[in-house]
């Protein structure tokens, strides 16, 4: 008796420990608190050194070598592209260049001249300059999804649905009338692309190039349910549920990646008699997100035929 005991204490201890290690959504550190302003002085005084020369003292993309770029650089005080981008993400960028988060090679890597503390010293000052004011807090941390897939383009999430708002809607347009929110279109892509980034981002000019062969991009699938499951998302989106409510805060993600289906750490804690939330995106998941809008004064359906006929 006493090594059954055991052993359940045991696979308990390990169930939690897989539990908690186990959250669906990975965010970064967070953001600090207001930085001193020792570090916006010393921010200020490494931008005005190393970064005047392309963005301009004042930040507004025009630097005296500004005008030999194809693409302008950022104007680095609209507060309207600049306040919801998480430091991390700045930080990378000073430190490894453009490309690093899919940008263009044009911004270089500075890692050789600025360490991560003075990166975060730039940061501090560049949220000083924009219009309308940055306000702590506005900015989130970056969401990694550990074993998300590599996709034929660097496409940000975090760029074109963080930064600029982008709604899902305008580039996933069939969610609203149909079963599957689909995939954009090359010539959606190009819409914006045509123009944006089409000289000197080579992972824009991949776009070009799926264009001018006339092929899609060969998107790798993230979310699928199995062939026995039929989930509408034309009812979701209908009833206003959040893209994020199933597939995470997509906006904050460099690469879009889920976490989905049965856990070994629910499985342990259902075989010690216990009952943890279902996983995301299982059916109990769902079941459950139905009763509890149900008891908001929705109409889910619960009956079995509603997502198996």
């Amino acid at each position: 008796m006493g090594r059954w005991t055991l052993a359940l204490g045991g696979l308990l201890l390990l169930a939690v420990t897989a539990l908690a290690a186990s959250g669906r959504w990975s965010a970064g550190a967070a953001g600090p608190d207001a930085p001193r302003p020792a570090d916006v002085a010393e921010g200020r005084a490494l931008y005005l050194r190393q970064c005047a020369v392309c963005h301009g003292e004042s930040g507004r993309g025009d630097g005296p070598s500004a005008a030999g770029f194809a693409t302008r650089p950022a104007d680095l005080t609209d507060g309207r592209i600049m306040n919801p981008l998480p430091e991390a993400f700045l930080v990378n960028v000073i430190l490894n260049g453009g490309p690093a988060e899919g940008l263009a090679p044009t911004m270089p890597p500075f890692r050789g001249h600025l360490n991560e503390t003075q990166a975060r010293q730039v940061v501090a000052y560049l949220r000083t300059l924009a219009q309308p004011p940055f306000q702590p807090g506005e900015a989130l941390p970056v969401v990694e999804i550990p074993g998300a897939p590599q996709q034929p383009i660097f496409f940000s999430h975090l760029i074109h649905a963080g930064s600029y708002g982008i709604p899902c809607l305008y580039c996933h347009a069939d969610a609203r009338r149909g079963p599957a929110a689909g995939l954009p279109s090359v010539e959606r892509c190009m819409g914006c692309h045509r123009v944006i980034g089409a000289q000197d981002n080579p992972e824009i000019r991949k776009i070009h190039e799926y264009w001018n062969r006339r092929q899609p991009i060969p998107w790798v699938r993230v979310f699928s349910v199995p062939e026995f499951t039929y989930f509408p998302h034309k009812a979701h989106v209908r009833a206003g549920v959040a893209c994020q409510t199933c597939h995470g805060p997509v906006e904050r993600m460099r690469v879009v990646g889920a976490r989905t289906g049965r856990t070994l750490a629910s499985d342990l804690l259902h075989l010690v008699g216990l009952e943890p939330p279902a996983p995301p995106l299982t059916m109990g998941w769902c079941v459950n997100c139905h009763r509890e809008q149900n008891q908001r004064g929705a109409r889910a359906p619960l009956d079995c035929l509603a997502c198996h006929h």
